[in-house]
């Protein structure tokens, strides 16, 4: 494992990214625990953790500018219940395949005053129900999750299922029932590491926005892109069939040279 030191941070790659925002890559260090993070001196506005074995979604400084935070593809199991007091303006937040299980765990995240977008997929909580409901209810603010926009029959379902106290207290027995009841077997039950898009990958979506007819769609395709996902139904060129002729092209004309 590798520890996240300010020179690891200075030494990371940083660039401007696909959608113009300044990105930090600290991506696949095998980096367990989030710390000196100040010395990025709030420079960036996405920050990518993705990749790596961290095991709590803790220890931010204070980083007004951070929009977007990437951390798919660790072990998060806890989060830091003051989150949003050190991160303010953070609107988007992908936790894809991590380590969360059961529905009060993502009760933190109420914290942070403007998250409109996130992904929780790939964790064992999606599977919970009244999954979604549940996670609307909590983030008022929420816009986009799981890569699906937010509903108004969506909120008020939310609103009328857990709008009594005894509900939510239902929530948190049931959650400390089965924290007690399942033994962690965390490692055993591991799930895939969900792959980021190739390069290929990539310009097919961009090729899919440009070819959008809808602003729905590219909205859609543009949040993929930023949160390295592969859109569902994504076309993706053969480029052997760029060196076949096209059908009729050499009728009449002969063999071609070799």
């Amino acid at each position: 494992m590798v520890k996240l030191t300010a020179d690891l941070i200075w030494k990371s790659p940083h660039f401007f990214n696909a959608i113009k925002e300044r990105e930090l890559d600290l991506r696949g260090n095998k980096i367990p625990v989030i710390e000196n993070l100040g010395a990025t001196e709030d420079q960036f506005d996405t920050i990518d953790l993705s990749d790596n074995e961290i095991v709590k979604l803790e220890n931010f400084p204070h980083l007004n500018r951070l929009g977007t935070l990437l951390i798919n593809n660790n072990r998060i199991t806890r989060i830091n219940p003051n989150l949003g007091e050190f991160l303010p303006k953070l609107h988007s937040l992908v936790l894809t395949n991590n380590r969360l299980v059961n529905l009060v765990e993502i009760d933190p995240l109420a914290s942070i005053p403007k998250l409109q977008y996130l992904s929780l997929l790939d964790n064992n909580i999606t599977k919970k129900p009244n999954y979604r409901l549940y996670v609307i209810h909590k983030l008022k603010s929420l816009r986009v999750l799981d890569f699906i926009k937010v509903k108004a029959k969506e909120r008020a379902e939310a609103a009328a299922l857990f709008s009594s106290k005894e509900a939510e207290e239902e929530v948190k027995k049931v959650s400390q029932e089965e924290v007690q009841k399942v033994p962690d077997t965390t490692e055993q039950t591991e799930t895939p590491k969900v792959v980021a898009p190739t390069a290929e990958q990539i310009l097919a979506i961009k090729a899919a926005i440009i070819n959008s007819q809808t602003i729905e769609e590219i909205a859609r395709l543009e949040q993929a892109l930023k949160f390295g996902q592969v859109p569902a139904g994504l076309i993706i060129p053969d480029p052997t069939n760029s060196e076949k002729p096209a059908s009729g092209v050499n009728d009449g004309s002969g063999p071609m040279e070799e």
